[in-house]
């Protein structure tokens, strides 16, 4: 349970209605394939011990009495694994009939659980045979031993108490208030539901839709296991659509009709941390009682996918969707701003670099929204000692193309006199060479935006405000900045996405060569009419920054955890030595560099992982970083 991951699975045994012995042997067999998966949790069907068509045949004493001998087969058989398991069956109590999710580990019966809502319409007929779950929990005998029986039971790992286990069985999760609600503000990360959901035509997409939704609304790991083939055709076809979801992300999911076993790990730790960071989930536990359970403590090997890019959508059209909504958040942030400021022109500095190349497209996106000219936009490039005439080019390309007005400014005479000024050799390259030529282009275009009435718009991403790559009251300050919430890995397929979107072959051949420029804030002199100062090269591969970023902010994750993840993720891509030295750098620079996002200016927000010191990220600039890079030291033991 490395980190806080729990490895799980759902399953659909092959089963023959009303025969126990067969369905107990299926059942076993199931219970050996997810234990050689080193899964911990196993959740099966409703009444898979018995079949859910059974019909009146639940009202037969041999049945019942078969059900008895397979639970007792069933328990004995799970000693020495180290698994809770969830089997369904009916079970009387007090002369009832109850249709139950019995709880097993390691040769003990834990519990029953019985269902709440027994739906009695269309193709249903539960009220016949089955009585509603008492509205406190009870006891129940279950060969000739008394057992916790209720919906207010969770089952809780005693070494681990995040990891907290309700159920819920097939229709208490498609009501207006489902059991798992409750459960949830009770404590359970991990709901698990035992079902027996027929299928009709589209009924396996609103099912997806409500497992991973339900993970969600709860913030929980949610599993669903669904009675499959060998359930009796008579009436209904059974599919057997079982679901992984972790809040609100769809981990696993079975092909329909296979009957099969799937795998996959929840992260109990972040849904906990979620929780927490949310103070709107209530904890309320009245009335619960928490049966423990206990088995050795072992390292859980990673099987799902961690992308290695989080800010990006994995699949190409969810991708353009994405896109297409970010580009249109900021868009209307800006002309919000425009509005209100009664601002006649847009002020952008424009390097021939992707940052400078998103906040124009924006710009023209803001303008076109408000039906403006698009010559109210200023596009400024002020070369100087390392622009190169590659990037020089495509700024003006770009501008002419998009119809914006277009201005060039050098600055090399202004930077050099200040260099006069302060005593700064121009032969020394250093900081304080490279600053001034980014403080005199900010001065440049405040001072033109005052002169035409406008707003400076800021180009800085993400990435550079959290690793501190801007320049103080340079490339640092604007008006409003619209890339303020994208991280640099963002950018890239935002432009790509306007470039392939566009009509205009001339834009897209300009982006697309804007996109194979190298990141460089073009500081230092170029060699050979190349770019010469590369930012991966000073601060590390954005790629591995952005992933940081992600998991150290959006759910507070200490460094072994972010490495760990951060291994498994680009464990194709960059050697254990390259990522644990890049992380080093990135708490390094997030901790010194706060005093930069403390004065932000206002910007968009587009994602769930900002830095404006108004809304999402509220730090001391002085905070000392020696926890977090202690716990780092320890990895290069």
């Amino acid at each position: 349970m490395k980190y806080g991951f729990i490895k799980v699975a759902a399953a659909t045994p092959s089963i023959r209605v009303a025969d126990c012995e067969y369905n107990a042997a299926q059942i076993l067999k199931t219970i050996v394939r997810a234990r050689d998966a080193q899964a911990k949790l196993l959740v099966l069907p409703e009444l898979c011990l018995t079949g859910y068509t059974c019909g009146d045949l639940f009202l037969q004493n041999t049945l019942l009495h078969g059900v008895f001998t397979a639970l007792e087969e069933i328990r004995k058989a799970t000693a020495g694994h180290d698994m809770l398991v969830a089997v369904g069956a009916p079970l009387i109590n007090h002369q009832k009939l109850y249709n139950c999710a019995v709880v097993f580990c390691n040769g003990r019966i834990l519990g029953a659980v019985p269902k709440t809502n027994l739906p009695n319409y269309s193709e249903f007929y539960e009220q016949r045979h089955f009585t509603p779950a008492p509205a406190e929990n009870t006891t129940i005998e279950i060969g000739g031993k008394s057992y916790p029986f209720g919906t207010k039971l969770l089952f809780s790992y005693s070494r681990f108490s995040e990891f907290t286990v309700g159920f819920e069985i097939c229709e208490d999760l498609w009501v207006a208030n489902p059991p798992s609600v409750s459960h949830a503000q009770a404590g359970a990360t991990i709901i698990a539901n035992l079902s027996a959901s027929d299928e009709t035509v589209g009924k396996s997409a609103y099912r997806r839709d409500l497992v991973t939704g339900q993970s969600a609304r709860l913030v929980c790991g949610y599993l669903y296991a669904d009675a499959g083939e060998g359930e009796s055709t008579t009436d209904m076809v059974f599919a057997g659509h079982d679901l992984i979801a972790e809040n609100g992300v769809l981990l696993e999911e079975s092909d329909l009709f296979s009957n099969d076993l799937i795998v996959s790990e929840i992260d109990i730790m972040r849904l906990a941390e979620e929780r927490r960071r949310m103070n709107t989930f209530v904890h309320q536990d009245a009335g619960y009682e928490f049966v423990t359970f206990d088995f050795p403590c072992r390292s859980t090997e990673l099987t799902r996918f961690v992308s290695p890019r989080p800010f990006i959508p994995y699949e190409a059209g969810e991708r353009r969707v994405r896109c297409k909504e970010i580009l249109t958040l900021q868009a209307a942030g800006l002309r919000k701003r425009l509005v209100h400021t009664n601002a006649r022109t847009v002020v952008v500095g424009l390097s021939g670099g992707l940052d400078s190349t998103l906040a124009l497209l924006v710009a023209v996106m803001a303008m076109d929204s408000l039906h403006r000219s698009r010559k109210d936009i200023l596009a400024v490039t002020m070369p100087c000692f390392g622009t190169t005439s590659r990037t020089r080019s495509n700024a003006q390309l770009l501008a002419e193309a998009l119809g914006v007005s277009f201005e060039e400014i050098p600055i090399g005479e202004a930077v050099s006199q200040h260099f006069r000024d302060i005593g700064q050799d121009e032969e020394q390259h250093d900081v304080t060479y490279e600053n001034s030529q980014a403080r005199e282009r900010t001065q440049v275009l405040m001072d033109v935006a005052n002169q035409k009435n406008g707003l400076v718009i800021g180009t800085g991403d993400l990435s550079e405000l959290a690793l501190g790559w801007a320049t103080y009251n340079g490339d640092h300050m604007s008006m409003y900045g619209v890339n303020a919430s994208i991280p640099k890995t963002l950018v890239r397929h935002l432009v790509a996405y306007y470039a392939d979107d566009t009509s205009s072959q001339t834009i897209h051949d300009v982006l697309y060569d804007i996109l194979d420029t190298p990141v460089s804030p073009e500081l230092l002199p170029a060699v050979d009419g190349e770019i010469s100062q590369k930012t991966e090269d000073i601060v590390g591969p954005y790629e591995l920054h952005d992933f940081f970023l992600y998991y150290i902010l959006r759910f507070g994750f200490h460094p072994k955890k972010v490495f760990y993840l951060a291994e498994y993720a680009f464990q194709h891509t960059y050697s254990r030595e390259t990522i644990l030295k890049w992380l080093q750098v990135f708490y390094r620079r997030f901790f010194s560099q706060q005093f930069k996002r403390s004065c932000l200016p206002d910007g968009v927000k587009v994602g769930s992982v900002t830095l404006s010191p108004r809304g999402d990220w509220r730090m001391p600039s002085d905070a000392s970083a020696a926890l977090w890079m202690k716990e780092l030291e320890e990895l290069e033991e």
